[in-house]
């Protein structure tokens, strides 16, 4: 009954509860887990009486600091003050702004037919679509000392979003046809940066707002590449046959830090080789890899044989966030459900620990540029069985 009551107060729809109905669930530990209170509050004054909007907002005060022990599992040491930022859909890649008051993600939510990006603050609230609705899209990024964002798009090529991967592929990524655009916060004055057919996606901007990195599929093979903000001087940093993207600057500029998979051998090779003339790609087995911003010094920082992915570099430059599949000594992952979760490792390859212990899905983290807040999409306490959602936590070392 909450969740529906709750449903209708986002959507903008009366709630109709009744005084005790609405105090019986508002004070149920279990439920509340799920609600995004300062969200519902917004749309709820407007139609409930005012009695029951302050008891809420009184509620509120106290709930976020019941709701986040549960929202934290007991293993997880470096975070603190757990909270769920989204309530509904598939949400996925949150990234902070560079003073860390704004997010911007993508998402599948109520009455869209595929991801599209998001901003909204930090502390939660309503959130605002600044992407244009068609397509299918990916991969946003603040741009720093400007009022714009990155994002990747599907909606030039068709503003139907693409078909998803055939299951009979098994576990496959897609590599449909994105381009790479970036919008002001209020979703207008759109641009388009490339214009190639294939993939151009996974970007992210470097710390003085100057370059954009991504991966592109435009010679023939997934490699990183690198352009000024404004789409120009286009240049390719990698050139080993093989996987290489996800790449994000460090917080200081001097390093990207990105997944790579380098097929070992001429069986994994000619596999490679024939998911990527099917635009598609396995992901099943990643490691970490760092090098400047020019494609220099790269090196391997992990050496799991698993899927490692969504690598981020904490800002003393030390360490490395990333998600992985990979188990540490004693623990057995169970069949047919990989489970993910988060790791960090110095950028000398020493030092794994594992960051959360969650049963089903953590990814996508990204550190405030303070250090002191994480960032990352989670599975735990879905409202929906298997959804993903956004959580913000404070970060202890």
């Amino acid at each position: 009954m909450w969740r529906e009551a709750s449903k209708r107060v986002l959507s903008g729809e009366p709630a109709s509860l009744s005084w005790s109905s609405l105090w019986r669930h508002v004070t149920s530990r279990d439920k509340i887990l799920n609600l995004n209170l300062r969200e519902i509050m917004t749309r709820f004054i407007s139609k409930t009486t005012i009695t029951i909007a302050i008891v809420l907002g009184i509620l509120f005060a106290n709930l976020s600091a019941i709701s986040s022990p549960f929202l934290k599992l007991g293993e997880e040491l470096h975070i603190l003050n757990v909270r769920m930022l989204t309530l509904e859909g598939e949400n996925a890649e949150a990234y902070f702004n560079p003073d860390g008051s704004l997010i911007c993600w993508q998402s599948k939510s109520t009455g869209m037919l595929a991801d599209q990006i998001y901003v909204m603050p930090s502390s939660g609230g309503v959130r605002k679509l600044i992407s244009t609705g068609f397509g299918k899209t990916t991969c946003s990024f603040f741009i720093p000392r400007t009022t714009r964002l990155v994002y990747c798009s599907t909606h030039d090529y068709s503003p139907e979003p693409p078909l998803p991967p055939d299951p009979a592929a098994g576990y496959v990524w897609n590599l449909d046809e994105y381009d790479i655009y970036t919008v002001n916060m209020n979703g207008q004055h759109l641009q388009r940066l490339t214009n190639l057919p294939g993939y151009d996606a996974e970007a992210a901007v470097s710390p003085d707002g100057s370059q954009i990195v991504f991966t592109s599929q435009r010679h023939g093979d997934l490699d990183i590449y690198v352009m000024d903000v404004d789409g120009s001087n286009q240049r390719q940093l990698t050139f080993t046959r093989g996987y290489d993207g996800g790449p994000f600057f460090s917080p200081d500029g001097e390093w990207i830090v990105f997944r790579s998979h380098l097929p070992e051998n001429d069986e994994e090779m000619i596999h490679y080789n024939e998911l990527l003339i099917k635009n598609v790609v396995e992901p099943m087995r990643f490691e970490i890899q760092i090098m400047r911003p020019d494609g220099s010094e790269r090196r391997q920082i992990t050496d799991l044989g698993v899927a490692s992915f969504a690598p981020y570099m904490h800002p003393d430059g030390k360490r490395i966030i990333f998600c992985s599949n990979h188990k540490m000594s004693g623990e057995k992952q169970p069949k047919g459900k990989p489970l993910f979760n988060l790791f960090m490792i110095n950028i000398d390859g020493t030092g794994l620990k594992q960051i959360t212990y969650n049963d089903s899905f953590d990814g996508f983290p990204m550190f405030s540029n303070d250090g002191k807040k994480l960032i990352w999409a989670s599975n735990r306490h879905s409202p929906e069985p298997g959804s993903t959602n956004i959580f913000i936590a404070d970060w202890i070392d």
